[in-house]
């Protein structure tokens, strides 16, 4: 017997069997008897009945290969009828003999009759002629008796779950649950016992760790004269477990059955090597354990409950790691709403980036810093963010807007920054004008009023729900440091600020893999000097302009530098089109005017000259760097001149600087050959050697194609997997989302691209450009950057292409730590 043919319920009931636990005698019917129910083939109901006693009690419970895929709700009391009613009524008592009889005539008129039951709303159980009154509903409803042989009874259960699982509605349901489509179902027949009668009797679920938290404890309830699992749902009528001062506890009534209990599920955890949720049922006293269920639990208890079962020797430490979904993680690192809190959900979007955060409605960045001068929490609300609302979102607690996918503009910083953000939520009505948010149902939201936004799963909800802090403990750092002894792929961060740098040092990141620079010119300080740049005409106002940046420039640098404490990082020079630092209004066009000390007019006549009808495909990354070289110049001397700075008190600073959107050979000579220039002068002015190295971001289709040509200038490849596979595709990923959930619904695409690395089209161009890159420069050192880079599917993509790091946002360092230990372990086992 196994989970494949017979269900998991089944063999762990087995096994319970095999550890000679007080399991009730129990038959187990495989997927294929099931199926055969299911199309009428019934199984000999003497034969099947046989193992149990003479007129015994049994319930049908299911059994699927995963617990997480349901089934058909258990039916009790398979059995009763006339006969047995009177016979228990002279051995339980007349009260208890009802509630059994009355329970299985509810149970059997609706799940297997199919009855509706709500006929059943004007009989009170407790009535004294209750089971007669349920029996002449039934004849009523069905036009026939309600059935008195045991064997027809079961018959009609077994039937009716079997049939129930076959439903196009369940199946449907299991498959959004990750089922196959075929899953099968196993059913148990299993002798009840009653928890009703003398003595100490009733039923009840205990286990030996938190669910939220994976602390050790024990956690459950139990109901005196009750079956099943009535105990969860009784409310204050049910009992403690162990002693407490809050109530009275099955430790109090019963210490023997208490203590045979906790026995019972220490040997099951280690014996199943799993923390188990227990069902029992006591008669008279005794104990009879009737299910092991592996405790539903958090992602914190997930990682506790794995490291203490490793540690406790239950486990192998690698076992421990396999068994931690690695995006599960992002529980963790970010506050959440509370499981058991009540959701009032406004509406929903893209979850685009982990972690939930309450906050006063805003409609602008710079009411989002102020708000956070006030001490206020502020949920920033846009169509869409730009560059410019970087501010803004530093200040804010979560970001909300109406446009955008998974790789959107406020996505990719929003998870740089760890700031929870949902974002595609068009199913919300935004006016910005008036500052209203207007939910589906017509409520209406302002300026200033409460949002909760849970990027984790995408929803927008009104009020502040409990949350739960993140949960960065002992057994995470173990877990750790395993998946750190096992993987075989470095991991990098992409850190834009030495906020970000931190965070990645702190999640124990192997350098930075991409810092975008241009994230640097957007604070009060620079912008102005940058939009001076912008105006000037010739190549000596753009260098004055550019002089007041430098040292800024030159001192981000040095902290970055010093952050990483002699990691690597990678800068990739200046990226976006220019018109992204100018004003698109007429009210900051005047603004900017009166800076500048220029006529309105030249404004927006530069403004208008430097728009462009698709700027992503327009004067941005190197083609900016060569039409205007000044940028570059200056960038490269602030970081040679930081690099002598930052190791004057450690070790020696290796820069590597990247080249942006590359597409052809001459594009990277030309650089190199400035950037070697500046090399030199800075050398040469400060009497100090030091090195770097020079690479490109591959993220044209040309550059993966014409990687043989560009490879001898470079010491290294970074695949820019987000702006690839824009490309590739011909697809913008800021509009990706507004039909991106239609495509993979419907088959077209298996997954969004932004989301998991499409490893048939995008990355047969990051193969090619690997392998000829190497093929001319064998020691060419491969990366990805994209936030390709945290997803565990397409780590493994990169792990089977020979690429030497990934790198992601700062907090998708520990789920793509985690994911390279998984997938090396999987390689090890698998040879």
């Amino acid at each position: 017997m196994s989970p494949d043919t017979h269900g998991g319920r089944a063999k762990c009931l087995q096994r319970l069997v095999r550890m000679e636990m007080p399991v009730p005698t129990t038959v187990a019917l495989s997927f294929e008897a099931v199926h055969n129910i299911a199309a009428g083939d019934m199984p000999d109901l003497a034969r099947l009945i046989s193992p149990f006693e003479e007129g015994q009690i049994l319930c049908v419970r299911p059994s699927s290969q995963d617990p997480d895929w349901g089934g058909p709700g258990a039916v009790l009391n398979i059995g009763m009828n006339a006969e047995r009613h009177a016979h228990l009524s002279n051995t339980l008592g007349r009260e208890a003999a009802d509630e059994l009889y009355f329970r299985f005539i509810q149970a059997y008129s609706v799940h297997v009759a199919r009855l509706d039951p709500d006929m059943f709303d004007d009989i009170d159980p407790t009535d004294a002629n209750a089971v007669n009154e349920a029996l002449d509903a039934y004849e009523d409803e069905a036009d026939e008796a309600f059935p008195q042989d045991p064997k027809e009874q079961l018959g009609g259960v077994l039937r009716s779950m079997a049939r129930a699982w076959e439903g196009t509605s369940a199946r449907l349901l299991r498959m959004a649950k990750g089922a196959p489509a075929d899953a099968g179902l196993g059913l148990v027949v299993q002798a009840m016992v009653l928890g009703l009668g003398q003595g100490e009797c009733g039923s009840g679920v205990l286990q030996l760790v938190d669910s939220v938290s994976g602390t050790p404890m024990i956690k459950g309830r139990y109901l005196s004269q009750s079956q099943g699992r009535d105990a969860l749902e009784a409310g204050e009528k049910s009992l403690f477990l162990e002693k407490d001062d809050r109530g009275p506890s099955l430790e109090d009534q019963a210490p023997e059955a208490f203590s045979e209990l906790i026995k019972h599920a220490e040997a099951m955890r280690v014996r199943l090597r799993e923390e188990m949720q227990v069902e029992f049922t006591l008669e008279n006293g005794g104990v009879h354990i009737l299910d092991g269920v592996r405790v539903h639990r958090s992602a914190r208890a997930s990682v506790r409950i794995a490291v203490a079962l490793a540690e406790d020797g239950v486990i192998s430490r690698q076992e421990a790691l396999l068994r931690v979904e690695p995006r599960a993680l992002n529980e963790l690192l970010h506050r959440q709403v509370d499981p058991d809190a009540d959701r009032d959900v406004v509406g929903s979007g893209v979850a685009a980036s982990p972690g939930a955060a309450t906050g006063k409605i805003v409609f602008s960045a710079a009411d989002a810093q102020a708000s956070a001068a006030r001490g206020e929490a502020a949920v920033l609300v846009r169509r869409e963010t730009n560059p410019e609302d970087i501010r803004g979102m530093h200040a804010a607690v979560a970001v909300l807007t109406e446009r955008g996918g998974i790789t959107s503009h406020a996505a990719v910083i929003g998870r740089g920054m760890g700031l929870p953000c949902v974002v595609g939520a068009s199913e919300i009505r935004f006016q910005a004008r008036r500052k209203q948010l207007i939910a589906p149902d017509g409520r209406v939201f302002g300026e200033g009023d409460i949002l909760t936004i849970d990027g984790s799963n995408g929803q927008v909800l009104a009020g502040q729900p409990p949350m739960l802090e993140a949960a960065l403990d002992e057994s995470f750092q173990k877990l750790m440091s395993w998946a750190d002894e096992n993987r075989d792929i470095d991991v990098r961060a992409n850190a834009d600020t030495p906020a970000d740098a931190l965070t990645a040092r702190n999640f124990q990141a192997q350098g930075i893999g991409l810092c975008r620079t241009e994230h640097m010119f957007f604070e009060e300080d620079r912008l102005t000097a940058m939009r001076e740049m912008i105006f000037a005409d010739e190549s000596d106002d753009r260098k004055a302009a550019l002089e007041r940046l430098l040292p800024i420039q030159r001192e981000d640098f040095v902290d970055l530098f010093q952050i990483m404490q002699g990691r690597p990082v990678c800068i990739r020079l200046f990226d976006p089109p220019l018109h992204e630092f100018l004003p698109s209004d007429r009210t900051g066009m005047r603004d900017l005017a009166e800076a500048l000390n220029l006529p309105l007019s030249t404004v927006e006549r530069r403004v208008e000259a430097l728009s462009e009808y698709n700027p992503m495909l327009g004067m941005r990354g190197v083609r900016l760097g060569i039409a205007v070289p000044e940028i570059y110049d200056m960038q490269a001397r602030a970081i040679f001149e930081a690099t002598i700075e930052a190791s004057k008190d450690g070790d020696a600073v290796v820069p590597e600087i990247m080249i942006p959107l590359v597409s052809a050979k001459r594009e990277v000579e030309l650089v190199k050959t400035r950037i070697d220039a500046v090399a030199a002068a800075v050398r040469t002015e400060h009497s100090d050697a030091f090195e770097f190295k020079l690479g490109v971001m591959v993220e044209t289709p040309r550059a993966a194609l014409r990687a043989e040509e560009i490879a001898p200038n470079c010491h290294f490849f970074s695949f820019g997997t987000n702006d690839l596979t824009q490309m590739t595709y011909g697809l913008s990923r800021d509009d990706a989302g507004r039909f991106m959930s239609a495509y993979v619904q419907q088959g077209v695409y298996a997954e969004d691209p932004f989301h998991t690395l499409d490893t048939d089209g995008v990355g047969e161009l990051v193969k090619l450009g690997a392998e000829r890159g190497r093929k001319e420069r064998p020691d060419l050192v491969l990366s990805v950057c994209g936030e390709h880079g945290g997803s565990p599917e397409s780590i493994a993509f990169c792990r089977k292409v020979g690429m030497n790091y990934v790198s992601c946002s700062p907090f998708r360092v520990p789920v793509a730590r985690l994911a390279a230990a998984q997938l090396a372990i999987r390689d090890q086992i698998g040879s």
